[in-house]
């Protein structure tokens, strides 16, 4: 009567321990896929990340080409002498422009201003002559010189137009080159460009700075 319970004990102990092991097993094994899903999930994400296409490269622009402008000024370069002093090289620019486009010598010009307003902008003779090369005005003090057909400078600009530094330089050479084309020679164009009451002696000075100074 004693070895009967005593194997009963045992036997409900034993069938205990089995079923523990029995579901540490099936646990371990349930766990299994579990990370094998994990797993294959990150590399799923990794793999989708690297291989996502690259950004479509953006389509070149076509290169347009600028053509310049119809009769746009080319620039030039500055073809006055150095040995001028600064105050006429500071209208090098407009010198030179017009040097190329009447075919004066630009020292040439630089010495007409140099002896006629010494390259102020704002000069004003006693006769009514203006700026950079002394331009008789059609209009103010010159408009009192009479000629035999009527006043002398009444097809010459307005005193406004003369104020400003490159009408001047524009005008006063294209003077200078009509008058080299009549005369043939730089004396006697200098002559007529100059002051009626000077003869020679006004064209040999600007010739005398053109031959010191000039390049």
């Amino acid at each position: 009567m004693r070895i009967g319970p005593w194997l009963v004990i045992r036997g409900l102990i034993f069938g205990n321990l089995i079923v523990i092991l029995l579901t540490s097993v099936l646990s371990a094994n349930a766990s299994t896929p579990a990370l094998e899903i994990q797993a294959s999930a990150g590399q799923a994400v990794s793999v989708v990340e690297d291989s996502a296409p690259p950004a479509a490269p953006q389509e070149a622009q076509p290169v347009v080409e600028q053509s310049p402008a119809e009769n746009a000024p080319q620039p030039v370069g500055c073809q006055v002498s150095p040995a001028f002093p600064e105050s006429v090289r500071q209208w090098c620019g407009v010198i030179s422009r017009m040097a190329q486009a009447e075919g004066v010598p630009a020292d040439l010009i630089a010495a007409v201003i140099w002896q006629e307003s010494g390259g102020d902008p704002g000069a004003i003779s006693r006769s009514g002559a203006i700026g950079l090369m002394q331009v008789m005005p059609r209009d103010g003090h010159a408009a009192s010189f009479a000629c035999v057909n009527g006043p002398c400078f009444s097809g010459r600009p307005h005193s406004d137009q003369l104020r400003d530094p490159e009408f001047n330089v524009e005008y006063g050479t294209q003077m200078l080159a009509r008058l080299f084309e009549r005369h043939g020679n730089l004396r006697d164009a200098l002559k007529a460009y100059g002051p009626m009451d000077r003869g020679y002696t006004y064209a040999d000075r600007v010739l005398a700075l053109f031959h010191q100074y000039g390049q």
